[in-house]
């Protein structure tokens, strides 16, 4: 099948570079996967059994290497060294330190498997652009080494011509810091209750707490509670729940004298210690909320669960978890103002169709109904969404994705109804977008993915991830598209 031909790719282009690396902690023994006897302490034997001109020298070709790569690289391994302290006795030459540091350090390649799935939004600052042009943000997915994912950004342009123009990133990716953030009663409970959890136990730990609270005072009702556990069945389980529950609310702060392209989420919770994934960035009209906000997929490795994003301005995120029928799976897709005074999300919760769910605090999501199932050839297997709607005078522009045979993804668009988007007004017979020749291989075959477009200038903007390989970008004339789906 051939696409409907409207979309117009563009010369934009990111490829994987695997050189875009950042230091983690590596305690060898530990690196297989289900973990294995640490080897920490002979590795600080042999580096506390070095003279100080071995450690001299070895530590200089050390810095040659790698200084250049990181921007803090002897303050990484003053950190890791003090990680590992308990393994050595006596004070160290400040040498020595530095080496037994970059011992227990290793390089993590972000980019190393591939880099896919991007969604495009407004920046927050248009300052100094030229008269018709505007700045962007592009979110991506980035895959490494044990298919480990972070989510990466781009600053963008669109020039007064129309043309698109994606900035080259500083070297030196940074990671965020990370720090506990306050946990919310009602998140917790419908947590609780997707797991059949939500009762009398759960209501004497929580209500008695405030609408947002400390793990400190969450471990004090907790404690309250246990007293009285020969009564309550269940406490272990929903002890063991909150405790769980309760890594997955954090804020993620980076240094303001970072670049956008700079800046990397990674992985910082249990539930999400194989990868984030997918972030579907939306730029929201609504005074309660962040200006930008973002579902993504949290994955250990075994399961997966969503969780939000919310930022001003890309310097510092929250993030917390999902809950609800409709934020099971993934996929979660916010429209960008409320409706009938709730919040709307496309959602693919069966992992077959879409479906339209609501919230009335964008965090629970039990209200939901299918909007529509696979019927064309091209999306047999299943249907999905590509990020968040667009509002357009005649309706919500929703691109979707559908899987056909051969596993071969498609992009598609829906046309809803703009004060009740059930109902369906238009629907593309044929993919607006199939992958070409140059874009079938890569690291999952056939597949063009997007979590999110924009429209400047009567012109649809759709990044996309290119069989995971890279992510491209093609221009729809809104026009066209529009006369497509109400033809």
């Amino acid at each position: 099948m051939n696409d409907i031909g409207l979309a117009q790719r563009c010369d934009v282009l990111i490829a994987a570079d695997a050189s875009r690396v950042v230091t983690k902690l590596f305690i060898a023994g530990q690196e297989l996967e289900g973990g294995s006897d640490s080897r920490t302490r002979d590795t600080a034997n042999r580096v506390m059994a070095l003279t100080e001109d071995e450690v001299d020298v070895v530590l200089t070709a050390l810095y040659e290497s790698y200084e250049s790569r990181h921007d803090n690289l002897r303050s990484v391994f003053d950190n890791h060294a003090e990680m590992v302290s308990s393994f050595f006795a006596g004070e160290l030459s400040k040498n020595r330190r530095q080496l037994l540091g970059a011992a227990f350090t290793h390089e993590f390649s972000l980019e190393g498997a591939a880099v896919c799935n991007p969604s495009l939004v407004m920046h927050p600052d248009q300052s100094d652009m030229p008269e018709g042009g505007v700045r962007l943000v592009m979110s991506f997915r980035a895959i490494g080494e044990g298919h480990r994912s972070s989510i990466c950004f781009r600053t963008c342009e669109i020039n007064a011509q129309g043309n698109m123009i994606v900035n080259h990133p500083k070297r030196c990716p940074v990671l965020a810091e990370t720090a506990p953030a306050p946990l919310r009663r009602d998140v917790l409970h419908a947590a609780l209750r997707d797991v059949g959890l939500d009762g009398d136990t759960a209501a004497a730990v929580l209500d008695t707490l405030a609408a947002q609270f400390t793990r400190d005072e969450l471990e004090t009702s907790i404690a309250t509670v246990a007293a009285e556990k020969v009564l309550r069945l269940n406490f272990a389980e929903v002890s063991a729940m909150l405790h769980s529950l309760t890594d997955s609310f954090y804020s993620a702060t980076f240094d303001p004298a970072t670049t956008l392209c700079q800046r990397t989420l990674w992985p910082s919770t249990p539930k999400e210690a194989q990868g984030m994934e997918d972030a579907r960035f939306v730029e929201i009209h609504d005074p309660d909320c962040a200006r930008y906000i973002a579902s993504y997929t949290a994955y250990d490795g075994h399961a997966v669960s969503q969780q939000i994003l919310e930022t001003d301005d890309f310097l510092t995120f929250r993030s917390s978890p999902l809950a609800g029928l409709a934020a099971q799976n993934k996929g979660l897709a916010f429209f960008p103002r409320k409706i009938n005074d709730r919040y709307v999300a496309l959602s693919r919760y069966d992992r077959e169709r879409n479906s339209l769910a609501f919230s009335k605090n964008l965090r629970h999501w039990d209200d939901v109904s299918v909007l529509e199932s696979p019927e064309q050839t091209w999306e047999m297997l299943q249907l999905g969404n590509c990020g968040s709607p667009i509002e357009l005078e005649q309706g919500w522009l929703v691109l979707t994705h559908g899987v056909g045979p051969m596993r071969t993804y498609g992009i598609g668009a829906l046309l809803l109804d703009l004060n009740d988007p059930s109902k369906i007004l238009g629907k593309l017979k044929k993919p607006l977008l199939l992958p070409n020749a140059e874009e079938r291989d890569g690291y999952v075959p056939n597949v063009v993915y997007s979590c999110g477009s924009l429209i400047h200038n009567g012109t649809l903007y759709m990044p996309y991830g290119a069989s995971d390989e890279s992510v491209r970008c093609s221009m729809v004339i809104v026009e066209e598209l529009v006369a497509a789906l109400l033809a």
